[in-house]
């Protein structure tokens, strides 16, 4: 009995010895792919990744890293990781201005092997720009993102087009005491200064940086859009406020009822379409106006996924880069969190336009989408840009004086780096 029971025991023993070997061995051939992203993305995804996860159990695994809700925190935590090297994501999730940079510094495995024309050609034209840095194709988009000038549709019949017309019909309306303030948008020393900056200085005929590489901010175009952004402030048509505006400030104000137009972006259409909304069902979206005889443009922003080199499981993250960015994954993400999508399809879909019927107005201003200078001291150059723009719209120095510093030191930036 008892050397039975040793027996028994003993194969007992030796099935759990296999089972377990045979478990572990399951489980080291799952390849464990791990993104970053910004806590807002992070959070829309949940859902997906579990999908994924529960769709390829026993193969892939897919963790999602939630990184800090602000861009700039976002980006210093990527590039301290990056710097270290050896960093333990398989992709980021990364802005558009930063792909020059982490292209230039080696960072990315290049997409064009796995993402062909085929696939690029079912995007709406706003997404497919700012993926690629010397031609080579490093980040596929998850979401699309171009800036709106918004318009309350029960002020006016339609929006204004010009620069002249902004003004003219934001006083009127001001006048008759309709609203407080004409137009607000983001005037605070920061990003969201030069995303406007570059709509109006285009509207205006002007550019930031020519397509030679050579800053062009000393033109008579761009001092006459400075001067207009000025001339908002000084005629009352923006409040003095507005210097200190994000765009969290401008989207309170419009919501509120106290602006007739406002430039956001669309993630504003959601939140004025809440309750608690005074323009709730009285909005309408269009681009930023031009002078006429000049093409008005929307600043590209939008965020996309890109493989770290040296990933050690490629194949795997693009498998879960297809699955977060795919027409139905996009279809969610609008219909939950208020996402852009980017493939062009979603704009024709009966389902997204019961429920956003801007979406034709949203299809037009992606394909004015225009990207900031691509170049990896896009930051450094921005920076001096905003400065001297904040310095103009305070009234501490002229619009000529201003783009004057702002041209020589951008030009020594980029002459500094051998002009990338």
């Amino acid at each position: 009995m008892k050397r039975r029971l040793i027996w028994w025991l003993s194969l007992l023993t030796l099935a759990l010895v296999a089972t377990t070997s045979l478990a572990w061995s399951a489980m080291s051939h799952v390849e464990q792919v791990t993104v970053l992203m910004p806590a807002p993305f992070a959070e829309s995804t949940s859902a997906l990744v579990e999908q994924f996860n529960r769709d390829h159990r026993g193969r892939i695994h897919l963790d999602v890293t939630s990184g800090p809700r602000d861009t700039e925190a976002m980006s210093d935590l990527a590039i301290s990781s990056l710097l270290l090297g050896d960093p333990p994501y398989d992709a980021l999730l990364i802005d558009v201005t930063w792909l020059p940079k982490y292209a230039a510094a080696g960072w990315l495995e290049p997409l064009d092997s796995y993402f062909g024309p085929d696939e690029e050609a079912t995007l709406i034209k706003g997404a497919r720009q700012g993926n690629r840095y010397d031609s080579r194709l490093y980040r596929w988009p998850f979401n699309a993102d171009v800036g709106l000038l918004y318009w309350r549709t029960d002020l006016m019949d339609a929006p204004p087009q010009t620069p002249a017309e902004l003004l003219a019909i934001s006083q009127k309306l001001i006048d008759a005491k309709v609203v407080n303030t004409g137009f607000v948008w983001q005037g605070r020393q920061y990003e969201g200064l030069s995303c406007d900056a570059l709509e109006i200085i285009r509207g205006f005929g002007g550019r930031w940086i020519e397509t030679d590489g050579t800053p062009a901010l000393s033109s008579d175009a761009v001092n006459r859009a400075v001067t207009w952004m000025a001339e908002l402030i000084r005629s009352g048509v923006s409040p003095r406020a507005v210097t200190n505006y994000a765009e969290t400030e401008s989207l309170q104000a419009f919501k509120a009822g106290d602006a007739a137009l406002m430039r956001n972006w669309p993630y504003a259409w959601a939140e004025l379409q809440k309750d608690d909304s005074a323009v709730r069902g009285q909005i309408g979206i269009t681009t930023m106006v031009a002078e006429p005889g000049e093409s008005p443009v929307s600043t590209l922003g939008s965020w996309g996924l890109s493989i770290l080199q040296g990933s050690d499981h490629p194949q795997a993250t693009v498998q879960a880069i297809r699955y977060l960015t795919d027409a139905s994954a996009q279809k969610q993400r609008f219909l939950i969190q208020g996402y852009t999508p980017t493939a062009e399809a979603l704009y024709a879909d009966p389902e997204l336009l019961a429920v956003a019927p801007h979406l034709p107005q949203l299809a037009q201003a992606l394909e004015l989408a225009t990207p900031r200078p691509p170049t990896p001291l896009y930051a450094q150059i921005s920076d001096v840009l905003q400065r001297q723009l904040s310095g103009v719209l305070t009234g501490d120095q002229s619009s000529v004086d201003g783009l004057e510093r702002a041209q020589t030191t951008t030009s020594t930036i980029l002459q500094s780096a051998g002009g990338d």
